[in-house]
């Protein structure tokens, strides 16, 4: 419930004058502040390359400690239910789920996909296949920005895929899927492609231009 309360709340952390340029957070990470048509225009173009891509490059639901691994984490903050719990195994007991993707609720986690709302194949062919194994993990468990893993159902994310938002779109909270890929993908510093901003450009004549705060990883 946790992450879901920050999706919510986020625009509203940032409505008050700030200006458009990234301010210097410490280390190599920096916080971005930016309304987002924006941000949307300041993601770098290049041409997809995703050679060489495998899942297993990108280690995931690693252990978060106490049990619990990412996505274990990822379903008890997004749980609903009011006096839910957790087993000895991390599972939560007696929750609820939203899927942001086409409404479809449950009380069966085991129903319910966590998804990398920008896929690690499309993560790949936009810089990725640079990195080193740690942040590639790191990327694959991404638990420090609540826009970036988000609990839906099985058949959206089968739906959705690998594609990008030139390929395909939710169909609900297009103006919140569109914010979290330009939010992750700035985030981790990653390309789009041309039709893919095009994409998100149209998208984003549709919602509210607010400011949206990112917290990069250098």
């Amino acid at each position: 419930m946790v992450r879901r309360l920050l999706v919510l709340l986020m625009p509203l952390l940032v409505l008050s004058p700030i200006p458009p340029s990234p301010a210097a957070a410490g280390g190599d990470d920096m916080v971005v502040r930016m309304r987002l048509v924006k941000l949307v225009r300041s993601l770098p173009v290049a041409v997809e390359d995703g050679t060489g891509y495998d899942r297993d490059l990108y280690p995931h639901w690693s252990s978060q400690g106490a049990g619990c691994d990412t996505r274990e984490v990822v379903l008890r903050d997004e749980d609903r239910a009011d006096g839910s719990t957790q087993d000895g195994e991390c599972r939560t007991v007696g929750g609820s789920w939203r899927s942001a993707y086409d409404g479809v609720t449950t009380v069966d986690s085991s129903s319910f996909d966590i998804d990398h709302v920008v896929a690690l194949a499309e993560a790949h062919a936009s810089g990725a296949s640079a990195w080193d194994v740690e942040r590639r993990e790191a990327y694959a468990n991404d638990l420090g920005d609540p826009r970036s893993l988000i609990a839906v159902s099985a058949s959206s994310n089968r739906s959705k895929s690998d594609r990008d938002p030139a390929e395909w779109l939710p169909d609900l909270g297009v103006c919140r899927f569109v914010t979290a890929w330009t939010v992750v993908k700035v985030r981790w510093s990653l390309t789009v492609d041309a039709a893919e901003k095009q994409a998100l450009r149209d998208a984003v004549r549709d919602c509210p231009d607010r400011i949206i705060r990112v917290q990069t990883v250098g």
